[in-house]
């Protein structure tokens, strides 16, 4: 039987080289494998990168991260539902990350903190008390995440031409393991729940890392795209990893946070990744984790049965 591993990126890749990419990406789950013993069982040649890192930064202009994410937190760049959008999401990394109005008062002052949420100083405050008070956070980093995020579920012209590529990648009836990082797994979890059966691919597993499906405003968009949130058709399983310490997977994707409707099959979590990165988001550092690379070797080897 035919066999093939697709991987799907998150954002910040604009301008860098397809194949290096996936060659950095191989590289950790290499490293992962090794801890098991184990090799890919497939031949590189069955792998899939589908790229779209230079889709977003043109859909804004083609600005430097650093010059789109000052503007974002200016308040320049969003109109009112996406100002909304970014706000909800802000509200739920403040309560999972504990930051207080004592700590966003000594930033910007108690007059910022009293206007709240829905005042634009609030929300450059908050960005502020990440980069101050949360380990391996970044305010810009959240501003432009959600920001990415925020135009894949809202803008159809940047939603089709990514899921035009991704989907390119998929072959009918082929077993397929399909790996997929932050914005990825946003992307990931839309295509194959909307397109996946009409397409006739067979997803034998799906990996999600580090992902923010459950963060509820991303939750909530997500199933007006397509309600209700269940696992997509086409998948036989589904396995989720994440580190607590990740900013970007604030909750685990489970039945309190992510609840599925029909609840089968479900989703495995797990939470204890230790990953190596700066940031604890970076994909290196889950791809070489011990037990997420056996989870993809098994899904590639099942393929089989």
């Amino acid at each position: 039987m035919n066999r093939q591993l697709v991987f799907v990126h998150g954002r910040a890749q604009q301008h860098k080289d397809a194949s290096a990419l996936k060659a950095e990406w191989l590289d950790a789950l290499h490293d992962g494998l090794a801890k098991n013993g184990l090799r890919l069982p497939i031949a590189e040649s069955d792998i899939r990168f589908p790229y779209y890192g230079d889709t977003l930064y043109d859909f804004v202009d083609g600005k430097s991260a650093d010059d789109a994410a000052a503007v974002i937190v200016r308040g320049e760049a969003g109109d009112a539902e996406e100002e909304e959008f970014t706000r909800a999401v802000m509200r739920d990394i403040q309560a999972r990350s504990g930051i207080d109005d004592a700590q966003l008062a000594a930033i910007a002052g108690q007059d910022v903190v009293e206007k709240g949420p829905l005042n634009w100083e609030w929300f450059q405050a908050f960005l502020g008390a990440v980069d101050r008070y949360v380990p391996y956070g970044s305010g810009s980093s959240i501003a432009l995440f959600t920001h990415d995020v925020y135009q894949y579920l809202k803008n159809s012209n940047i939603r089709d031409t990514i899921d035009t590529g991704v989907s390119a990648a998929m072959t009918r009836d082929v077993a397929t393991v399909v790996v997929a990082h932050s914005l990825g797994t946003v992307v990931a979890y839309n295509l194959l729940r909307q397109k996946g059966h009409l397409c006739g691919w067979n997803c034998v597993l799906l990996v999600t890392l580090g992902s923010p499906l459950a963060i509820t405003e991303i939750r909530k968009t997500v199933k007006g795209l397509a309600a209700p949130v269940r696992c997509p058709g086409c998948v036989k399983r589904w396995f989720n990893a994440m580190d607590d310490r990740d900013v970007v997977a604030l909750y685990p994707l489970d039945t309190t946070r992510f609840p599925l409707d029909p609840a089968m099959p479900g989703i495995e979590n797990k939470r204890d990744v230790q990953n190596k990165t700066t940031n604890r988001h970076g994909i290196a550092g889950y791809l070489d984790d011990k037990d997420v690379a056996r989870r993809i070797y098994d899904g590639l080897t099942a393929a089989f049965d």
